[in-house]
């Protein structure tokens, strides 16, 4: 038996979440399904709230953000807040995609949506999901669709026409990541392929956010099942961690928020990113339904903690000379806590105290991770949240590598950690 056998329940059921969430809109769609199930109330951002104490609650922004709170019985201390992300980096389809090539194929326009590796799009079968907005009996509807099928493929250009391929390549964009949709026969389908995928008429369709993803199956694979592989770890992983933690958890004192915002991958600046009001909104209208003033909404925030949950950078095993000297995170090392000196990622000592603290509690072990001081990294959720809502925040991930791969790779034993370190900060 697998030493890491007790893990793979675990794992196989994240894998099954990321797979039926292929796009930001079906993350946020099963977030919801799970939370209902649950006994979560869905609540609408433009009715009235009327909130109860011991209740759980959900509201939903775009389609693609979510927010689920869960009241305590006891008299409100402050909040225990997890933020993840429900997007990713891909390719996004453009209106009017079709491009005829010589009359003999169909190709599809797409631009970048976040910064992908490009080369790992290449010669794997994709598909495309996303929204639609429909017009139904004079309203307008959105509905996510999935065509569920290998239906694309980006072809790369054969060795023997660029001898230099495996020197470096650098993509354009426009010319070199189009994807191949089908032979000349299949001119003018695509948006028929889309409704029948929709179960709407094609005249029905008015818009549409969609997206190419990777149709690889996620797996476990290494010499004991270590590793776990699959498209959107990053940050799906923590999207589900998030979930199976409040689901699980009670609170005593501290209400406790599982969020999911969309866009960290394009910088965060929409009206359901982390910079945007959602959050804030949302605890002005808790604290007004519970009948709390101004002043005793700052005294709760004063009180309150988030953990951004962003997955993070693991030494690599071909290039261990990429990791900062001293702060060297590594697959099935546990969680890790994240330090930025200049503030891409908001830990500092009192936040990562508290995390540590969590950590030791939940007898789940904890790594550093930073940037090498010449390397520019990435930024996540905690500061740019935390300029609406300004809560002591700590930024955590899970160990990765191939970052931003459209087939990333973690730790197995991972997953289950982090689902308990997040469960024991909600239990408080």
């Amino acid at each position: 038996m697998s030493k890491n056998s007790k893990y793979m329940d675990t794992v196989g059921k994240m894998l099954k979440f990321i797979e039926e969430s292929p796009s930001c809109y079906h993350a946020v769609e099963n977030v919801g399904s799970f939370l209902r199930d649950a006994g979560y109330i869905e609540l609408s951002e433009n009715e009235d709230w009327k909130l109860s104490a011991g209740e759980k609650y959900y509201v939903n922004r775009n389609g693609s953000s979510i927010i689920a709170f869960h009241i305590p019985e006891r008299k409100l201390k402050g909040f225990h807040m997890i933020a993840s992300h429900s997007d990713f980096p891909g390719f996004k389809i453009k209106e009017m995609p079709e491009i005829a090539v010589e009359e003999q194929y169909v190709k599809l326009n797409v631009e970048p949506y976040g910064g992908m590796i490009m080369s790992t799009w290449l010669d794997r079968p994709l598909s495309v999901a996303g929204r639609v907005v429909v017009s139904e009996k004079g309203d307008l509807i959105s509905k996510t669709v999935d065509v569920n099928k290998d239906l694309l493929i980006i072809p790369n250009v054969a060795i023997h026409m660029n001898r230099d391929m495996n020197k470096g390549v650098e993509y354009n964009a426009q010319t070199d990541m189009l994807p191949l949709y089908g032979g000349i026969g299949s001119r003018e389908s695509f948006i028929s392929l889309i409704a029948k995928a929709a179960g709407v008429d094609k005249e029905q369709i008015l818009s549409s956010d969609l997206f190419l993803y990777n149709r690889e199956a996620g797996r476990v694979l290494g010499a004991e099942g270590e590793f776990v592989c699959a498209p959107r770890l990053d940050d799906l992983e923590c999207v589900y961690a998030s979930l199976q933690a409040m689901l699980k958890a009670n609170p005593k004192e501290y209400m406790n928020l599982m969020i999911v915002f969309d866009n960290e991958e394009v910088g965060s600046m929409t009206r359901q990113g982390a910079a945007s009001t959602f959050l804030q909104d949302t605890l002005y209208r808790i604290c007004e339904s519970l009948s709390l003033t101004q002043s005793e909404y700052c005294r709760l925030i004063a009180d309150s903690f988030m953990i951004s949950a962003d997955n993070a950078h693991g030494v690599h095993p071909n290039h261990p000379e990429k990791a900062d000297p001293t702060n060297r995170p590594y697959l099935n090392g546990g969680i890790v806590i994240k330090h930025h000196g200049g503030q891409k990622y908001t830990t500092d000592a009192i936040s990562a105290a508290i995390m540590k603290d969590i950590c030791k509690r939940a007898g789940v072990p904890f790594q550093t991770y930073a940037n090498r001081s010449d390397i520019g990294g990435g930024s996540t959720l905690g500061n740019i949240s935390a300029a609406q809502v300004p809560v002591s925040t700590v930024d955590i991930g899970l160990p990765q590598l191939a970052m931003h791969s459209s087939y990333e790779t973690a730790g197995s034993k991972d997953v289950e950690a982090i689902i308990k370190v997040m469960s024991c900060f909600y239990e408080g």
